[in-house]
């Protein structure tokens, strides 16, 4: 296992210099025990309703030490976690960061989740990120991403849906999966030809 390890994440890149739509550079790349302070920062910068929809809570700290142990020291192929970043932004650089845990009951799937700063909203943050979790979770073996989403949180719903997942009620949550085989299944929506784009440009250099 450590040597299929260290295979897999010797051929995932450490950096990937990209482009937004709106043609502003920035920089795609792991999360590492070594960023905690710009994982809790992040956290806090969020707002209220942002924290509320991805971490179910609207104050208070829950980005702890075991929390960033978590999120931080997890390795391939069991987990990732990415962020991505504008290197000339003045202040906390980061746009968003997004992860995928492998499922201990079920090692072809694992549950992905996204993270986007409020103020770059709208921007292929959440896209960008998907597509990069989507090809490395495809070269470690895994076939489908999941997804959750309180059913009240109608944006992630849409740019699920937009992106070619398949839902379903859960009775709690909006559950989405996207099958990783099958790009057929992506959607031309604006949000699904991000994505296809996504990946066919970076499918060359992760796989």
């Amino acid at each position: 296992m450590r040597r299929r390890c260290a295979w897999i994440a010797a051929m995932i890149p450490e950096r990937l210099d990209v482009h937004l739509h709106d043609g502003t550079p920035v920089v795609a790349r792991p999360l590492t025990p070594a960023d905690r302070d710009y994982v809790a920062d992040g956290y806090r910068l969020l707002s209220p309703e942002a924290r509320y929809q991805r971490f179910w809570v609207r104050q208070g700290e829950i980005i702890g030490d075991a929390m960033l142990d978590r999120l931080l020291s997890g390795r391939l192929p069991e987990h990732a976690i990415w962020t991505v970043f504008d290197p000339t932004r003045e202040g906390f650089p980061g746009l968003g960061a997004a992860s995928f845990w492998r499922s201990e009951n079920d090692p072809l799937e694992a549950e992905f989740s996204v993270t986007v700063m409020d103020a770059d909203q709208g921007r292929g943050v959440a896209t960008l990120l998907l597509s990069i979790l989507w090809l490395v979770a495809f070269r470690c073996g895994i076939e489908t991403l999941t997804g959750y989403t309180m059913p009240e949180n109608s944006r992630a719903l849409r740019w699920m849906r937009d992106t070619g997942a398949a839902g379903e009620w859960d009775g709690y949550n909006a559950v989405f999966r996207w099958t990783l085989g099958d790009l057929n299944a992506i959607p031309a929506t604006p949000a699904g030809a991000d994505l296809a784009g996504r990946l066919a440009e970076l499918s060359p250099v992760m796989l």
